[in-house]
């Protein structure tokens, strides 16, 4: 950035950087339609409510795989029950420690970023959701890009 010399100590505007959104999500291989739930804080509950708007959304004659990472509120004992009383439904596989290249939902969280965030600048929290929820919109139906971008080879 270029000053006037005979200016002193200019002063830029930006947005607070210590705000943040959480989002769980999870994306249908056969389908590619993304699931999403919003959630603040992101903890065991809060885990559970996308486990049960994910299971709302599953085909009736299959059971559902999530792969998820290890964090800790998805090894919560408060969820130990209601995962034992969907086990015919549901089912959580755990990726190896630290190995997000190895989730699908990574690459949609990525994917995300460039296309709702990269060279835009959010002058409010609720813009940068409003933009992301424009995009997640979109992708709640089933589509190729997702399908494609998850795909399991």
């Amino acid at each position: 950035m270029w000053i006037p010399p005979e200016e002193k100590d200019p002063m830029t505007k930006h947005a607070p950087t210590r705000k943040s959104v959480a989002m769980f999500g999870a994306v249908n291989l056969r389908t590619g339609k993304l699931v999403t739930m919003m959630a603040n804080p992101f903890d065991a509950m809060t885990f559970k409510e996308f486990l049960i708007t994910l299971l709302r959304h599953r085909s009736k004659s299959r059971k559902m795989v999530v792969i998820i990472d290890n964090a800790r509120y998805h090894h919560a004992s408060i969820n130990r029950s209601f995962l034992f009383k969907n086990r015919k439904y549901l089912r959580l596989d755990f990726l190896p420690p630290y190995s997000p290249e190895l989730n699908p939902i990574e690459r949609v969280w990525k994917l995300v970023r460039k296309t709702c965030t990269h060279n835009q600048y959010f002058d409010s929290l609720d813009s940068l959701v409003a933009a992301v929820s424009e995009q997640v919109l979109i992708w709640h139906k089933p589509n190729p890009v997702l399908l494609k971008l998850c795909c399991i080879i």
